[in-house]
């Protein structure tokens, strides 16, 4: 079934903006723990008619730290935590490739961005981006997607005021998800009649 032109869709990066940032990598389901109000922020976007769907990279598949079951394990975890809270990812996209392979999929190479756009049939001028690193962004922005960053996971440190070194411009900021969907979705609202 094709997807609707007009289709509401926001990509978000998963480590650091729906999910703990862990120093190294998540090594299995138990190592995925939700930002706080993370969950209710994807629930309130799907509610307000938002498809969301995860572009990440996943480095660690391609320099053999964990393989795709183990992180399969941890999205059917991630998949029930939100589910729990009536919130839903439509779909997963991640980049499997180490740094060296440079492959145009890994952030901030817009590739996965763009096979977002085909799967969904969107232009990537339609599609909102959220993630929480300047990466996060650069891919965003060369995509053509609308960019937007979490002061969250590896920028938490630029809650300061601090802009990240190397932000595009354009980029809006929030403190965590749970303002960005806030801002998205009252961005979004039809505006309220006034009756004299």
């Amino acid at each position: 079934m094709p997807y609707p032109r007009d289709l509401k869709l926001v990509v978000l990066d998963r480590d650091g903006t729906l999910n703990e940032d862990p120093e190294d990598f998540l090594h299995g389901p138990d190592d995925w723990k939700p930002l706080p109000g993370a969950i209710e922020a994807v629930a309130r976007l799907n509610h307000a008619g938002w498809r969301v769907v995860i572009a990440s990279n996943q480095s660690g598949l391609g320099r053999g730290l964990f393989d795709v079951a183990t992180l399969n394990d941890i999205h059917a975890r991630m998949h029930k935590e939100l589910a729990l809270a009536g919130a839903r990812i439509e779909a997963v996209f991640f980049c499997p490739h180490a740094p060296e392979d440079h492959c145009d999929c890994r952030k901030p190479a817009p590739g996965l961005f763009l096979q977002i756009a085909r799967r969904f049939g969107v232009p990537p001028g339609q599609m909102v981006a959220v993630g929480d690193s300047v990466r996060d962004a650069q891919a965003a922005s060369a995509a053509g997607c609308e960019p937007h960053l979490v002061l969250t996971g590896q920028s938490a440190r630029h809650r300061d005021g601090t802009v990240p070194a190397g932000l595009p411009g354009g980029v809006a900021l929030h403190t965590d998800l749970a303002a960005f969907a806030d801002a998205l979705i009252n961005r979004d609202a039809p505006s309220s009649l006034v009756h004299s």
